[in-house]
């Protein structure tokens, strides 16, 4: 806890000094070298106030003052540093990630589904591209609250993920074997993140899972919320012009409420044997339908000021939307990648093809009944 508290010390006050940068700046139309030079002046005097042997003799609460203080002041170096060398987005695209990103939309237009919206949601699943998608299917995941499916998170790369990780569970758990698991579901997951336009969204999924993936490599110990600040300073500091991103501010509105809300609802159920990861409390299927709501309301808690602020809208289906569709997407995604997979190699046979095809017209169809409530 001591380790949290301390990264959320800085992390909290570093996120709103780059919040403040951000949006004072472009109210006041004013990013410049003064604001820099500012910004580094007070940085630099409050490290020389807690380096200089006279902070001992304050008390705590002033010492954890200057700490914010100091937090605020980088952050606001951080942006307007950025926005000045003009580092405004992440520029980590490399020419063969970009060549696959191509070549997957390429192999998912391919397929032969029978409704070409089938190939429109697919590759908007998967990649990210979202211009084939009718606008009546964009419109009925917006009624229904599901617009959060289209955008790719934390929810298409962590399917990735596992994807990765159960393929290399073969090779077994020794030492080196860890880090050989580590580096693989790393690079593959980065090469995923370069090859779908590394948006913000999406980044901070990849900074989880680098984060998580080296401190179980390093037999370090953290948790969600340790993890949850290290990312936002991380991203923060890489792509300063990030925090006025919509896709950003809600990625981690939603893992806040993951982090910090949805353990607490989660825990309102009992438990089998005191114990929520136990197998009778996993296998437990109203337990397990309590903990999809937890969830998602947690996530609604801490995302629906902003999608109100944003879009000046707050569907009222959202939990039975996301009950629905998560599992829903949650098949379509695995079997769309080896559908794509064999259909590109040839050995395709027809029934993977019509399963694919029923996973994404029984989502598209639920979302239409739902928005239409």
């Amino acid at each position: 806890m001591e380790v949290e508290r301390d990264i959320a010390g800085l992390a909290l006050p570093f996120a709103a000094g780059a919040f403040i940068a951000a949006y004072a700046g472009h109210l006041l139309h004013t990013e410049s070298l003064s604001h820099i030079t500012v910004a580094l002046t007070v940085t630099l005097g409050l490290t020389a106030v807690l380096l200089h042997p006279v902070h001992r003799k304050f008390a705590p609460a002033y010492i954890w003052l200057i700490i914010g203080c100091l937090g605020i002041s980088l952050g606001m170096f951080t942006y307007f540093h950025g926005s000045v060398a003009a580092v405004s987005s992440m520029p980590w695209r490399v020419a063969a990630a970009e060549e696959f990103g191509e070549a997957l939309r390429g192999a998912v237009d391919r397929i032969p589904f029978c409704d070409t919206q089938t190939n429109a949601l697919i590759k908007a699943l998967i990649t990210g591209a979202r211009e084939d998608l009718s606008p009546e299917t964009t419109q009925a995941f917006r009624n229904s609250g599901a617009s959060h499916i289209l955008a790719l998170s934390g929810l298409h790369l962590g399917i990735i993920y596992g994807l990765v990780r159960y393929s290399l569970s073969a090779i077994g758990n020794s030492r080196a074997a860890i880090y050989t698991k580590a580096i693989i579901t790393i690079a593959a997951c980065g090469f995923y993140t370069l090859a779908t336009g590394a948006g913000p969204s999406i980044v901070r999924a990849f900074l989880f899972i680098l984060l998580n993936e080296t401190a179980r490599a390093t037999h370090r110990h953290h948790t969600t919320a340790s993890v949850f600040f290290a990312a936002l300073i991380i991203q923060i500091v890489l792509s300063p012009a990030s925090v006025r991103s919509v896709g950003f501010q809600l990625s981690y509105a939603a893992m806040a409420g993951i982090a910090f809300i949805y353990p607490w609802l989660r825990d309102f159920w009992p438990s089998e044997e005191g114990d929520p990861t136990s197998l009778r409390s996993r296998m437990n299927i109203m337990r397990r339908v309590w903990e999809a709501a937890s969830l998602s309301i947690a996530c609604q808690i801490t995302t629906g000021p902003l999608a109100y602020m944003y879009f000046r809208s707050l569907p009222g289906n959202f939990l039975l939307t996301n009950l629905l569709a998560l599992p829903l997407t949650t098949a379509l995604i695995p079997a769309a990648l080896v559908t794509t997979a064999l259909h590109s190699a040839g050995i395709c046979p027809d029934a993977a093809i019509r399963l694919t095809e029923w996973l994404a017209q029984t989502l598209l169809h639920s979302l239409e009944i739902i928005a239409a409530m």
